[in-house]
Formats: C-alpha cells, structure tokens, sequence
C-alpha cells in the first residue's frame, strides 16, 4: 500500500509562475487505500511536515498532485493523540474523510510510528480524536460524531430527487448524515431501486449524496449503498468506495433503528433479535422481502 518518500519540492521546481530557489523539501508517500492490488485503490498522497504549512501552500501543493485528497501529517497538539492531520481535496479542506484516516495512518505507522495504546492508533483531525484499530490484517476505524444530523428539508428532498431523476415519493426516508465532506443519506425501497438510479452528471451547487437501499433477504449484502458528490467544476461524479459515508450511513441506520435481518425459521429471528440486538428481523420465506423491508424501514422498527 505504501509508496516510497520521495521529495515533494526541490530547488528550481515551480508551482504555477513562482520559483523556489531555496531548498523546500517535504518527504511524502503515495498509498493505495481500499485495493485489493497495486493500483486497484482510492489513491492518497500523504505529505509529512514538522509544522502547519499556510493553507494557501498546503492547498496549492494538493493542486499540483492531482489526487483526489491530499493529507498532511503533523505532530499532534493534543497529547492523546499519536499524530495529527489535516485533510484538504482539490479545492478545500476537510475536517475528516474515510480513505485519508486510513491511509494516513498506514504512512504514520510504515514510518516507524508507535502508538500509545497498542494496537489503537489515535488520529487528531478536525473533527476530534479518531480512533483506528489495526489487527494485523487491515485498519479500521471508529466513526466519529456526525457535525450534522437530523430530518432533510422538503427543498432539499426535491433537489436530490431531481438530481437522481426519481419522484420524491420515491424517497422512504432521508436524513442528515454529515461527519466532514457534508453527506447527506436517502433511503430508497430497495437495493434494486438504488443500483437503478441515473443520476445528473452536473449540478450548479455543491452536494455529497448517499443514496441507500437494503437487499432481499439472503443476499451476501446487508444493504447497497452509492456515493455521488461534486467535483471542483460542478460536476457530479460516482466513488465506488467511501470510508466516511459508510461511517455516517452505519450511524444513521443503528440510531434509526434500521438495523435488519432475515431468516429462515422463528428460530433463528428470534436469535438474532435477542441475542445479536437486532431491530428487527422477519422470515424471508414469508411473501415478498422487498415489501416487508420497506414496512420495517418506513415504521422505523
């Protein structure tokens, strides 16, 4: 997953018109988070500084590597942590975002980081302390609190359906779910519904939409999940994997009440109700799967 570090500035490199003749130089290392393989990932650029650059350098220099994030690790300020991080994409900085934690935390730890506790590293961002887990296999992390929750406005619901092209009926539930980049989730009748959707390849304002449907009972998927969001020039374009809106959309679903299953026989819902703390739970053999999520979902059991 890790790059080599290389030097990001050197005598004689130019950003744009201006020169650097004095040495300028920032170690940094390109990883490949959420792959399988080389070069099958969300790649990230990961840039080590002793301090804070200006935000007008730090945002140029994510500019000039092109990448969809670029992030820049720091000493941390808060002594609980084990390092600090400033996030930026290419036309603004982000307080937190999935991809960039994890591969972050990949350079800290491939540069010799230590943690303190362990096996839990301990990320500062702007959205607080971070909590990521390694356990030998991979890095996860803990979701942190969403800066913005609750009931999406009758405009808003309208804007959002005009740009996934579907009636606004067609919406089941929708709500803030904002825990940096600015998501915002709709729950749709089903997974088949979600894998439907067209969107709009172009929208005037900015918007990070999670669109969501669960899948029939005995599906390798609990639920199907698509991420649209705009680019620095009014696009709107699709990410196929993002760590912060699968966060905040897990966080919704669990604080809803969402959170359900299927099963076989009266056995088995029971287990899974009582003993895994399920919502709900219902028997797949009964009827039609689509119809019975969409009640579950829609009376919030």
């Amino acid at each position: 997953m890790a790059g080599d570090t290389l030097a990001l500035v050197k005598p004689g490199c130019h950003f744009g018109a201006r020169e650097f003749d004095a040495m300028t130089s920032y170690p940094f290392q390109m990883i490949d988070v959420f792959g399988d393989g080389a070069f099958a990932g969300n790649p990230l650029a990961v840039v080590t500084t002793p301090d804070d650059l200006d935000l007008a350098t730090m945002q140029r220099i994510t500019r000039w590597l092109n990448l969809s994030e670029t992030t820049f690790l720091l000493p941390p300020t808060d002594p609980a942590a084990d390092y600090r991080v400033r996030i930026f994409t290419l036309d603004r900085e982000l307080p937190f975002a999935g991809h960039p934690t994890l591969g972050t935390c990949h350079a800290w730890l491939a540069a010799g980081g230590a943690p303190q506790a362990g096996d839990m590293v301990v990320q500062q961002c702007g959205a607080g302390l971070v909590r990521v887990r390694r356990d030998g296999v991979g890095l996860a992390f803990a979701a942190p609190p969403l800066i913005r929750s609750g009931p999406v406005e009758e405009d808003k619901r309208r804007e959002i359906a005009a740009i996934l092209g579907i009636a606004v009926d067609d919406i089941v539930d929708a709500a803030w779910v904002d825990n940096g980049p600015g998501w915002v989730a709709v729950l749709l009748d089903s997974a088949e519904a979600v894998l439907a959707v067209e969107p709009a390849r172009h929208h005037p304002e900015r918007v990070e939409i999670g669109v969501v449907g669960f899948s029939p009972g005995g599906s390798a998927e609990t639920y199907e999940i698509r991420a649209l969001f705009s680019d620095p020039f009014g696009g709107l374009v699709e990410d196929p994997v993002t760590g912060s809106l699968n966060a905040s959309v897990a966080q919704w679903l669990l604080g809803a009440g969402r959170v359900v299953g299927s099963a076989g026989t009266p056995e088995k819902i029971a287990l899974l109700t009582e003993k895994y703390r399920y919502d709900a739970a219902f028997n797949y053999k009964d009827g039609s799967v689509s119809r019975q999520l969409a009640v579950v979902c829609r009376q919030g059991e």
